[in-house]
């Protein structure tokens, strides 16, 4: 990871992850988030549009924008050049991780046991993705593996929400929390836009020391 990104993420400490299947939504939704402290984003390639989606949102210029659920070098040569400024994995898999470096952008990808993460740390990776951070046993899978590795720095996602953020930021070894409830498919549904502003915004302050 590159000191900018692990500087932003460490501002940050919330990412809204983002499964958009409409790109007509995404300009709006970067200016929610972002008029709701937002810094970043994780737009996830869940859906067929996600390119536009990404590419709109950076458009924007409100929020740094990445790519999420790349499972591929081509997702990533793809999210890349919709504008995507660094790259998020389920899982930790060598194809992506070499396409992340030829790409010249940083990557955070998941891990779920110790193997994985001495394996990322092999490669170098110092910030991974806790996944699925809850159902894995939350903090105390959090504080397990990140004892024998205190170089690493985590990004718990996974059926974290809101009453469970401050627990998770509270562990030194959290640089930032990803999650998707500030903006669920039902909101992007309805178009609450301020709904998700709202959101945004008490993440944030639940985030801030």
């Amino acid at each position: 990871m590159t000191a900018h990104l692990a500087e932003l993420l460490g501002q940050a400490r919330i990412v809204p992850v983002l499964t958009v299947p409409d790109p007509r939504t995404a300009a709006p939704l970067a200016r929610a988030l972002a008029a709701g402290g937002a810094r970043c984003a994780e737009v996830t390639f869940r859906t067929p549009d996600a390119e536009q989606v990404v590419k709109a949102m950076a458009a924007e210029g409100g929020l740094v924008v990445g790519a999420g659920t790349v499972l591929t070098a081509e997702q990533a040569e793809r999210a890349v050049a919709a504008g995507a400024r660094f790259l998020v994995s389920p899982g930790l898999d060598d194809e992506v991780l070499d396409a992340a470096g030829a790409l010249g952008v940083p990557i955070v990808p998941g891990v779920a046991t110790a193997t994985e993460l001495m394996r990322a740390v092999r490669a170098g990776i110092d910030t991974v993705k806790l996944f699925p951070a809850e159902p894995l046993g939350g903090r105390a899978m959090l504080r397990a593996l990140a004892a024998p590795f205190p170089q690493v720095r985590f990004m718990p996602t996974g059926g974290v929400d809101a009453a469970a953020l401050p627990g998770y930021l509270a562990e030194p070894s959290v640089l930032a929390v990803g999650g998707s409830w500030m903006a669920t498919p039902a909101l992007l549904a309805t178009g609450d836009y301020e709904e998700i502003r709202r959101l945004t915004a008490e993440a944030v302050q639940r985030s801030t020391p």
